[in-house]
């Protein structure tokens, strides 16, 4: 089984977190990795505080809960 490396995004809503994380799991993708990316919020407006998620690995990733223990932590907005 190969390691999985877990990436939390925190920011507000419009800064660019969830487009970072997507942006990473596209480069990553790219360059022959297998990854996930998915942003959690409510109905939140514009501002209001939001996450987002990476996972990436060598081998396909079946895990779709949500990243606990992150291997590193993004803040955009700290």
């Amino acid at each position: 089984m190969s390691q999985v490396i877990e990436v939390r995004w925190h920011g507000r809503g419009g800064q660019g977190a969830k487009t970072g994380s997507a942006i990473l799991a596209e480069v990553l993708f790219e360059a022959g990795k297998h990854t996930q990316s998915f942003p959690e919020y409510g109905a939140e407006r514009q501002g209001a505080p939001m996450k987002a998620f990476n996972r990436v690995g060598d081998e396909p990733i079946r895990d779709r809960s949500g990243v606990l223990t992150p291997d590193v932590v993004v803040l955009i907005d700290p």
